[in-house]
């Protein structure tokens, strides 16, 4: 099977994405803003960034929030859940992608982290 990796963190040992096939795997998202520094604020504001840091890598590679079929979510607090789901729902209005959803500590000190699966069919533009 051919892989493709796109962005190579220059510090940290991994990939801003991998793509496998039809499927394209991004790493766990974190709301970091354009300029590298954590963006401060509440569950939906972190969410809204970390959504858009996803929609950034898949346009990179000429895919869309669209093709995601599958997230998986880690929130800091249970009580976050609700006002997550608003926003999140903004980015997956309908037939939205497979979840899991789990809380958990981060390695940084943010209130959510997304990681997703793509399908990025061949010949696609971001297709293999």
């Amino acid at each position: 099977m051919t892989r493709t990796v796109h962005g190579v963190h220059p510090t940290v040992p991994l990939s801003a994405a991998v793509q496998a096939g039809d499927f394209l795997f991004l790493s766990g998202q974190v709301p970091f803003g354009p300029d590298g520094r954590l963006v401060p604020g509440d569950i939906a504001v972190q969410t809204r960034q970390v959504l858009e840091n996803i929609a950034a890598v898949l346009g990179e590679v000429g895919a869309s929030m669209e093709d995601v079929v599958k997230t998986t979510v880690w929130l800091t607090d249970a009580a976050d859940f609700a006002a997550f789901n608003s926003v999140y729902r903004e980015y997956f209005p309908s037939l939205p992608p497979a979840r899991s959803c789990v809380v958990s500590l981060l390695a940084v000190d943010a209130r959510v982290e997304i990681e997703a699966i793509a399908h990025v069919a061949a010949g696609s533009p971001g297709g293999a």
